[in-house]
C-alpha cells in the first residue's frame, strides 16, 4: 500500500513538471530557435549583391550622303510593230498581178495586189464619154436658155442630167479602183495569203503589212510608279540577246487592266533598217522624275517584326528606331533609298543584333568607309561588339 502511493506520488509529478514545461513554450528542437533568430536578423541586416548591369551593345553608324536620284523602274514586255495592218480585197476576182514577196519593203501607196478588171476599165471609158456627151448638152441649153429659146425646165433636165452623167463616171472609178489594193503606210509585207492567179471573193485577207519604224516596247507599269513616269521620259530597253536600245516613253494608259491593276506603256524605238524584230521578249528600264536619295550599302536594308522592308538608325539619345524605305535604285555604286530623314545616323553595321528601342553603343565610320560599303566592301566586323 505504500509502494503504491509512492508511484501515484511520482505520476503526479512528472505531470506537473510537463505541464510546467510546456507552459514555458520551451518544446523546439534544441537549439533551433535560438539559431534561427539570430541567421533571419542577419539575414535582414545583410544587404543584398547588386545584380550586375549588362554591357551596351556597339553598332557602327554614318550619315549617308544626300542626292538627286532618277527611280529606276524596271517592267518586262516585248517588242511590237509601230503599226501592224491585215490588207483585204475590195472586190472579187482573179489575182492578176502581185508585184511584191513576203518580206519585201513597200512605201504607202504602192500596188500589193491586183484582180482582173473584168471590163471595168471599159465602162470606166463609157462613163467619161456619157460624160463628155452631157457636159455639151448642158451648155447648149445654158446659151439657149440666155437667149430664151428653150423653157427654163429645160435647162434644168440638161443640168440634172450632166450630174447624173458625173455621178456614173465616179460609181465606175470607184469599181475600176477596188481591183487594187495598196499599201496604207510605208512597212514590210510580212505574210503573203494568196497566189497569182486564184481567186479572191471581198473581204478575203491579201497580205500582212508591218512599219517597224519605230519598233515599240510595251509593257505593264505598277499603279505605285504611274505618277513617277511621264510621256517623253527616257527608258533603255534590253533584248534577249542583249542588245541594249534606247528610246522614249510616247504612250501611258489612262485605264489599268481589270485583272491586273497595270498601266500599258510604250516606247518608241527607232528602227530605221528594220533589223529589231516585233515580238522579242524585253526587259525595261524607266528613268523616272529625281527624286531625294540616300546612298547606303544594300546590307543597311532590314526588315522589322511586322516585315516592313526598311533600315534601323540611332537617335540623340543613342537609341535604335526603325525607318520604312522605298527602294529606288539599286546599282553597283550604290543603293539609293528613299524615305530617310536628312542627318539621320544609320546603322551599317550590328542593325541585325539590335531592336528599337534599345539603347547601344555608337561607333561612327567615315565617309571613305561608307562608299567602300556601298561598293561591296565587307566591314572588317563580321558582327557587333558586345
Amino acid at each position: 500500500m505504500g509502494k503504491l502511493k509512492f508511484h501515484k506520488v511520482a505520476a503526479v509529478f512528472v505531470l506537473l513538471a510537463t505541464a510546467a514545461w510546456i507552459a514555458t513554450g520551451e518544446f523546439s528542437s534544441v537549439g533551433s530557435a535560438r539559431q534561427e533568430e539570430p541567421a533571419m536578423a542577419s539575414a535582414a541586416t545583410t544587404p543584398e549583391p547588386e545584380s550586375e548591369q549588362p554591357a551596351l551593345k556597339t553598332v557602327h553608324v554614318a550619315v549617308p550622303p544626300r542626292q538627286e536620284h532618277a527611280r529606276n523602274i524596271r517592267i518586262s514586255g516585248a517588242m511590237e510593230a509601230d503599226k501592224d495592218a491585215i490588207l483585204a480585197a475590195r472586190t472579187d476576182g482573179i489575182v492578176e498581178e502581185l508585184p511584191f514577196a513576203e518580206g519585201d519593203q513597200v512605201e504607202e501607196g504602192d500596188v500589193i495586189l491586183r484582180v482582173e478588171a473584168e471590163g471595168k476599165e471599159a465602162a470606166v471609158e463609157s462613163a467619161r464619154q456619157q460624160l463628155a456627151h452631157r457636159e455639151a448638152e448642158a451648155a447648149a441649153a445654158e446659151r439657149l436658155a440666155e437667149s430664151g429659146n428653150i423653157s427654163t425646165i429645160q435647162r434644168e433636165a440638161a443640168r440634172s442630167a450632166l450630174a447624173s452623167a458625173r455621178s456614173a463616171l465616179e460609181q465606175a472609178q470607184a469599181e475600176l479602183d477596188r481591183i487594187t489594193v495598196r499599201a496604207p503606210f510605208p512597212g514590210i509585207i510580212n505574210t503573203l495569203d494568196v497566189e497569182r492567179g486564184s481567186a479572191i471573193s471581198v473581204n478575203g485577207q491579201v497580205a500582212t503589212l508591218l512599219k517597224l519604224d519605230p519598233i515599240i516596247a510595251v509593257g505593264e507599269v505598277s499603279e505605285r510608279y504611274l505618277d513617277t513616269v511621264e510621256i517623253g521620259d527616257e527608258a533603255e530597253v534590253r533584248l534577249v540577246n542583249n542588245d541594249v536600245l534606247k528610246g522614249r516613253i510616247r504612250y501611258i494608259s489612262r485605264q489599268a487592266s481589270a485583272q491586273t491593276r497595270t498601266y500599258r506603256i510604250e516606247v518608241a524605238i527607232a528602227n530605221p533598217d528594220n533589223s529589231i524584230p516585233a515580238g522579242m521578249t524585253a526587259e525595261i528600264d524607266i528613268r523616272a522624275r529625281m527624286v531625294e536619295t540616300a546612298a547606303l550599302p544594300r546590307s543597311v536594308v532590314t526588315l522589322n517584326s511586322e516585315g516592313e522592308l526598311g533600315i534601323r538608325a540611332v537617335d540623340d539619345a543613342d537609341v535604335v528606331n526603325f525607318y520604312p524605305v522605298d527602294i529606288v535604285d539599286d546599282t553597283p555604286e550604290a543603293l539609293f533609298l528613299a524615305g530617310i530623314p536628312a542627318d539621320t545616323r544609320v546603322i551599317v553595321a550590328g542593325q541585325d543584333f539590335v531592336t528599337e528601342g534599345e539603347r547601344v553603343n555608337v561607333d561612327t565610320i567615315d565617309q571613305s568607309t561608307l562608299r567602300e560599303l556601298a561598293a561591296g566592301a565587307e566591314f572588317p566586323t563580321a558582327e557587333p561588339q558586345r
